[in-house]
């Protein structure tokens, strides 16, 4: 075939996979098969990987997904909606209570009461009521804020659009989740893939016409923002949900100890596929409203709650090769490309590996049939191998001890607190001199979570990479502009653009700016909780200056890990070049208190020896929810230090001589009660 007809071909799969794409994610109709699809865009990847330079713009590997839409408008959640832990069997069931116990300080006597109700595979909601009317609907978003999809959701009958009731609160966020049924599918099913498709293309459609034509169905099952709580559990509130007038859950049930829970999951696992709805597992949350508040958050999950999933949907399959993928961190993931296999759903033709121990443990090898599994939303990947059915010339897969992107030594990193290697094998190569990590986190620094630069994606990354437009990512503030405007598939509009949004992503917040720099074990939630503790940029910066990067772990939900982690980016030259460099170019704004004015401000704690009903780690969560501080260290900036029993002496001592208060834990409380 001549070069001229490979693109001619080229151009038309995009051009079929672009009309496929408005139809399934636009119109949330779609016109093939996902197998089709799936083939469709491996022929064009294929196409692209003999053929670089034919790649367009509007290729599947430049368009992951979907864009979030533009017809609505997005509001903040006044309170995070947040995502749930996972729970898959149940050893990871004791866990969770034992996390609870922990922070608690419960006896080990004592018999947790949880609110169990099953977790339905649709779409979340936010409903806000003020004085009992309906007046704004939310989507999940990206927990932080949602869009504005109110006309559309004040289509579904169960959402009622006025509240009589006396005891309904002034102002409250409603919560729940919007889905169709099994039986409504069916009738409906010739324009969507899925139920689960249905309820989201649905809501996500222009005109409330069109989404009132779609039986969507409304559960509710807790609250975001409410005004004068006085519910004290979460089983008394789905009651209340009930008088109010909303649909909930027949099957919610308040159950003791992880035991029965595990009893029940068992049971109703039996029974899932005879609901009129999907469900991928069961939700448990204490019940106590009291207890959720105490628990409070880590992370971008709450303590008090879990997701216990069902058993995974299964397949076997052929391992085609093993690709090693390097990652941001440096470190490298197998992945196995297994030939095309539906699980549930959802046709699969990559299933990862995890690490080297891994592959060793299970002998996995190319050309091997194994059982590759799918639980949720979690990557595919291979369960075990089936090995009579091997051929008899296979041969046992050699990890690489070298990066197969710089060539440079893989390790294994000594963990001190477990005295064990790790699994997982990392090029040893520094940041950004070995390519793909390099390539990796300009990616990471440039996404959607971190700078959110429009029209910047990966694959415009690996392109300006290539062509060493790049390297650091203080180079994409002092683009070549005009060079690029010379690249296939670009103009002064679409530089215009890039420009655009690259001078807008210069202004950033204090914690989207540390998620960005991409430092291992620093996600965005504990960007967030970092960066409510420096305040501001400058304290960031003195803080690689600095010995007082111990103090980090006085933060509730930041660890030793973390903190190591931010010692070992702060030793590296080349980061502290960036940060330099990155000052310069962009404004990074303050950090937005959560509470200013708590009843502890501008007054810093530290605690010494056993608090009695209250764990060490709730006590510092305590202080921090009021606006006060934890220190490490009894110095001239301690203003209390709060004793329990068999306190350390020396720090009592210390702190006599420097004049710091001492308190009891009683008077502490009294403290908080007294100034509340």
């Amino acid at each position: 075939m001549s070069v001229i007809s490979i693109k001619k071909n080229y151009l038309n799969k995009i051009k079929l996979i672009k009309k496929y794409n408005k139809y399934y994610y636009d119109k949330s109709s779609p016109i093939i098969s996902d197998e089709k699809y799936d083939q469709l865009k491996r022929e064009i990847i294929d196409i692209e990987k003999k053929y670089p330079n034919l790649k367009n713009k509007e290729s599947p590997l430049l368009n992951v997904g979907f864009k979030p839409s533009k017809n609505f408008k997005k509001i903040k959640h006044k309170v995070p909606m947040l995502s749930l832990s996972n729970a898959f069997d149940e050893e990871d069931l004791k866990n969770f209570e034992k996390k609870i116990f922990s922070f608690l300080s419960l006896k080990r006597n004592t018999e947790i009461e949880y609110s169990t109700e099953p977790k339905i595979d649709g779409i979340s909601a936010s409903l806000t009521y003020k004085k009992g009317i309906f007046v704004t609907g939310l989507s999940r978003g990206d927990g932080i804020e949602g869009e504005d999809i109110t006309e559309n959701l004040k289509t579904i009958r169960d959402i009622p659009k006025k509240i009589n009731s006396k005891d309904f609160p002034a102002e409250i966020d409603i919560r729940g989740e919007v889905f169709i049924s099994k039986s409504d599918f069916k009738r409906i099913n010739e324009k969507f893939a899925n139920p689960r498709n249905a309820a989201s293309g649905s809501l996500r459609q222009k005109n409330p016409e069109e989404t009132k034509k779609i039986p969507l169905r409304f559960i509710a099952y807790t609250f975001g923002n409410i005004a004068n709580n006085n519910i004290k559990t979460q089983s008394d509130f789905l009651s209340s949900l009930k008088n109010w007038g909303f649909k909930t859950s027949q099957y919610n049930k308040t159950i003791k100890g992880t035991k029965n829970l595990e009893i029940h999951h068992k049971k109703f696992e039996k029974k899932r596929y005879n609901l009129d709805y999907d469900i991928d597992g069961l939700v448990y949350k204490v019940n106590k409203l009291d207890l959720q508040n105490r628990l409070g958050f880590v992370a971008n999950a709450p303590r008090w709650a879990v997701a216990h999933k069902f058993s995974a949907n299964s397949s076997t399959s052929k391992i085609l090769n093993i690709d090693i993928q390097v990652g941001r961190t440096g470190a490298l993931t197998p992945v196995a490309k297994i030939e095309p296999v539906n699980i549930g759903g959802v046709v699969v033709s990559n299933a990862t590996l995890h690490n080297e121990d891994e592959i060793g443990r299970k002998d996995i090898r190319i050309g091997d049939t194994v059982k590759v599994e799918r639980a949720g939303d979690v990557i595919p990947y291979v369960v075990s191998v089936d090995k009579t059915k091997r051929v008899t010339n296979s041969e046992k897969y050699i990890f690489p001890k070298k990066c197969p992107s710089c060539g440079s030594k893989t390790v294994k990193d000594f963990n001190e607190l477990t005295k064990k290697y790790d699994a997982v094998r990392r090029c040893s190569n520094e940041n950004f001199k070995c390519e793909k990590i390099a390539m990796e986190c300009l990616k990471h620094f440039a996404s959607k979570e971190a700078l959110n630069i429009d029209g910047f994606g990966k694959k415009i990354v690996e392109k300006f990479w290539e062509l060493k437009l790049i390297k650091l990512p203080q180079d994409i503030f002092s683009l070549d502009y005009k060079k690029i405007e010379q690249l296939d598939g670009w103009g002064k509009l679409s530089v215009l653009n890039l420009k655009h949004a690259i001078e807008k992503s210069k202004k950033i917040s204090l914690d989207k700016f540390i998620y960005a720099l991409g430092i291992r074990h620093i996600g965005q939630e504990n960007a967030k909780l970092i960066a409510q503790h420096l305040k501001n940029i400058e304290n960031f910066y003195k803080l690689s200056k600095s010995n007082d990067k111990e103090n980090l772990s006085n933060i509730d939900g930041i660890g030793v890990t973390q903190v190591e982690s931010i010692k070992t980016f702060f030793s590296n030259k080349i980061n502290l070049n960036i940060l330099e460099k990155l000052k310069n170019k962009m404004e990074i704004s303050d950090a937005i208190s959560l509470k200013k004015d708590g009843i502890l401000k501008n007054k810093t704690f530290m605690f010494t020896g056993k608090l009695n009903e209250i764990s060490r780690a709730e006590a510092k969560s305590l202080v921090e929810q009021n606006s006060g501080k934890i220190i490490s260290n009894v110095n001239n900036k301690l203003n209390y230090l709060v004793v329990g029993d068999k306190p350390t002496k020396s720090k009592i001592k210390k702190a006599k001589e420097l004049n710091v208060k001492i308190l009891k834990q009683s008077e502490w409380i009294k403290m908080l009660n007294k100034t509340s």
